[in-house]
């Protein structure tokens, strides 16, 4: 009887010692950390941009630190070289167990799923991530955009939407000079002409000199939507101003062959034949296009095509009045009665992922970061800072959002920085958070248009007016192509934007004949694939068919 009590003793003592080793299991993430056997801290190391300051100085590293018991190492590569570096650290197998900032494209993430390299977050969001949860249920199209074919979430983006990027093809026009020569804002493709020989050959800035640019622009590359068919050709034919594809009721087809795109072509040909559009807006850069606009003495600009009227004339100096006068023209009514406006939906660049380098307890603590960085507290703090006062506030009863409507926060009317101490206290731009038009209107800005504070207010009100002319249906910016279209999606999207593009320049200029040369034109498409460049780009937006 005393053997048996000992037994049962022995027994409970065991059970016991069992049941609370299990307990410690669970609560420290059912795995090793990295941290040794005992538990602890959750040590994982994360890649990232290198800037000026020290990400583990960082207040919002230290922050997150804290906040989640982990300790963050760091693989920083120089911004200039990140993608080369991350392609380094993957090839070479040697990478760390997560990319907090990778800049990865949607063929990455399909190339590294499917090698077992980065791991489907979907599980870990649901059980985890509470907030990104949230944001896919309320935003659908962002739980389309990172969703691969193969039903897996791979990476997370900066969800940045933005508003005025979203309508970015404006067209800026001189008003001062409108006025001057008692003229009305365009409302047509005809009418856009007559104001710009008006401004050839009436002499709107009033110096008694023939050196007036009517239209100006500057290549995509240089200036945002510079080019100037980004604007011009919406009144012929739809223009995204990217792959040039047209999408109707889910079927993809080609702009840049059509009947309309040709009557674009014709437009600005004739333009550009009676000096109107600068001949310098085919090769000049955003440095040259701030020259022209901003040069001492009389105004020489009348418009130009760009989604920021700021590449052109300075509008944050208090002192400089002359961006003023600047308004958008909404979109013109064409020929045909085509009155539309290129519109991008996309999510940005795929920046955050985990590898299957992570433990579960690292998978768990990562997941788990950047959830929060797409709460309001965790974006906040991400792209401003732990620390209220610095680089937030809390906004004055007076102060607006970009919609007028009362702001939760503020970045106006700071204690003033010391320019020579590196801030360092967030991480900005760097790794996926949640930067939607629903965190970005929480944030007070200048009610005046046309004071420097207000140019968000002043872009926002010029994309009021080009958001009804939008179409109903876009292509995605980001969207997943098949792993098995991928080389020659890449190689056909290059040679045929290219060709539209070079073509583009030579008919406008007048060094090819659009009367001669068009059918020609239209012929080269076929020997440079376009019927498999569509029918990959359609296969893409079918991705879960």
């Amino acid at each position: 009887m005393r053997k048996s009590w000992i037994s049962m003793l022995f027994l409970v003592f065991a059970s016991m010692a069992l049941l609370s080793a299990c307990s410690s299991s669970e609560e420290s993430g059912g795995s090793s950390d990295g941290s040794g056997e005992s538990g602890g801290p959750v040590t994982m190391t994360l890649f990232a941009p290198q800037g000026k300051a020290s990400m583990e100085e960082n207040e919002f590293t230290q922050f997150i630190e804290d906040k989640f018991d982990v300790t963050l190492k760091w693989d920083l590569a120089p911004t200039d070289a990140l993608q080369d570096r991350r392609q380094l650290l993957l090839a070479s197998g040697d990478y760390p167990e997560v990319f907090l900032h990778g800049k990865f494209t949607t063929s990455d993430l399909q190339t590294y799923g499917k090698q077992g390299v980065f791991l489907p977050l979907q599980d870990l969001i649901q059980k985890y991530g509470p907030n990104l949860t949230k944001i896919m249920e309320e935003k659908p199209y962002f739980k389309e955009a990172i969703t691969a074919p193969d039903g897996n979430i791979y990476a997370l983006p900066i969800f940045n939407e933005c508003y005025h990027c979203t309508y970015a093809q404006k067209y800026w026009i001189n008003t001062e000079w409108l006025d001057n020569l008692g003229l009305k804002m365009p409302t047509t493709t005809d009418e856009l002409y007559t104001v710009l020989k008006a401004f050839k050959t009436q002499d709107p800035n009033g110096n008694g000199k023939a050196d007036e640019i009517p239209l100006t622009g500057a290549p995509n590359k240089y200036v945002w939507n510079g080019n100037i068919d980004a604007y011009l050709m919406n009144s012929f034919i739809y223009n995204d101003n990217d792959k040039y594809l047209i999408v109707n009721d889910g079927k993809v087809s080609f702009a840049a062959n059509q009947e309309g795109w040709k009557k674009g072509l014709e437009y600005m040909n004739k333009l550009y034949a009676d000096g109107l559009i600068d001949p310098a807006s085919f090769t000049q850069n955003d440095q040259a296009i701030g020259q022209l606009g901003n040069k001492e003495g009389d105004e020489v600009v009348g418009s130009i095509t760009t989604a920021l009227v700021s590449y052109l004339v300075n509008t944050y100096d208090k002192d400089i009045t002359r961006h003023q006068h600047w308004e958008i023209v909404p979109p013109l009514k064409g020929p045909d009665g085509v009155q539309t406006t290129g519109a991008t939906q996309s999510v940005g660049e795929f920046e955050f992922a985990i590898t299957n380098k992570a433990t579960e307890a690292q998978q768990i603590a990562a997941i788990k970061i950047v959830d929060y960085m797409f709460s309001e507290e965790g974006a906040l703090y991400a792209e401003y800072g732990p620390t209220e006062g610095k680089g937030w506030k809390k906004a004055d009863a007076d102060e607006k959002n970009i919609n007028g409507e009362p702001a939760k926060y503020s970045y106006y009317n700071l204690p003033e920085r010391d320019p020579n101490v590196v801030v360092n206290e967030s991480w900005s731009q760097i790794g996926a958070h949640d930067l939607s038009n629903t965190f970005r209107n929480l944030f007070a800005e200048g009610q005046n248009p046309l004071e420097a504070e207000g140019y968000g207010t002043r872009l926002a009100q010029a994309t009021n007016v080009y958001e009804p002319y939008a179409p109903k249906e876009v292509y995605p910016a980001n969207v997943f192509i098949r792993p098995e279209d991928t080389e020659s999606a890449a190689q056909l999207t290059t040679a045929i934007k290219d060709y539209v593009q070079t073509n583009m320049a030579q008919f406008i200029i007048g060094s090819k004949s659009i009367d001669k040369e068009w059918d020609s034109y239209v012929k080269g498409f076929d020997g440079l694939g376009l019927s498999n460049y569509l029918e990959i780009y359609q296969r893409a937006i079918e991705k879960n068919q």
